[in-house]
């Protein structure tokens, strides 16, 4: 056996010492290369805006529901709201309603994101297109946290809708006063004078929804009493429909007639089904 002396150890350890730290540089910039060479696993950042996958749902499932629902007078739907980080509810949920067999469509209440994160709606939305029948989702207080306001424009579409069912039309609006500015205005009023300008000639009825109520301090409570005049100004309100509160709630806001319900979270495992007839309606709560 061959035995180093004293001096050879002293004149190979600095080259064995370069060569480890060669070997660990080595290490580091090949999982930064990785890492930069678009290998898809590392999410830039929370609130990064580029979407991957289906966009403008809004619009696509409108016209879905239009065209289905042309010309009848009765139907039925299912509302579920708040869903955010309940996606074991949520997937529950839509088996549910698919189960059914009975629902034509689905209205979302708002708060599909908790963060605001772009993930979060892009689970939303793959969650709930396993729903068998279409559906539309209004923006909520905690979708405009962060990017979320741009996300969900990109993935769903515009914060204020409206569409046709029979001889009844939906006015969805956002009422998240308390995440904006005076830069954007929220009710949008001058939404809602357009809708009643060009409402469609066939329509007898309208279903106003929203994610915040009138009265909440998540509402512009300044004009509270404004956008009672407008809601009431849309041909024979039926009844307005809300998220938000993560509770069941039933009560006239403005002693007009017009009852305000309020749906609870998926997460608390409970939704509507409401069914619209000649004349009237039957609201139900349902659980799952």
């Amino acid at each position: 056996m061959e035995y180093l002396s004293f001096s050879q150890i002293h004149y190979l350890w600095p080259q064995k010492k370069k060569e480890m730290w060669r070997y660990k540089i080595g290490i580091c910039i090949a999982v930064m290369s990785c890492c930069l060479s678009g290998c898809e696993v590392i999410e830039y950042h929370p609130y990064d805006t580029r979407i991957k996958g289906e966009t403008g749902l809004t619009a696509k499932n409108i016209s879905l529901i239009e065209t289905k629902m042309q010309g009848k007078h009765e139907f039925r739907f299912a509302m579920i709201s708040d869903t955010q980080r309940s996606y074991d509810e949520t997937k529950d949920v839509v088996n549910a309603i698919n189960e059914r067999g009975d629902i034509d469509f689905v209205i979302h209440g708002g708060d599909l994101a908790d963060f605001g994160e772009t993930k979060e709606f892009l689970w939303a939305r793959d969650y709930l297109n396993v729903l068998q029948m279409p559906y539309v989702c209004l923006l909520g207080n905690h979708d405009c946290l962060g990017t979320g306001f741009d996300v969900y424009q990109k993935v769903f579409g515009k914060d204020n809708f409206a569409f046709t069912v029979g001889n009844v039309r939906f006015v969805c609006l956002n009422t998240n006063a308390l995440e904006y500015d005076y830069s954007h205005p929220v009710p949008d009023f001058n939404f809602m004078e357009d809708e009643l300008r060009d409402m469609p000639d066939e329509i007898e009825k309208t279903i106003m929804v929203m994610h915040v109520p009138p009265g909440d301090s998540e509402f512009n409570n300044n004009v509270r009493r404004p956008f009672e005049r407008y809601v009431c100004s849309f041909p024979r309100v039926q009844f307005c429909l809300f998220g938000h509160i993560h509770s069941w709630d039933e009560k006239e806001y403005f002693d007009d007639g017009i009852v305000y319900y309020g749906c609870t979270t998926v997460g608390k495992r409970g939704y509507y089904v409401i069914t619209i007839k000649e004349e009237g309606y039957e609201i139900e709560r349902c659980s799952f």
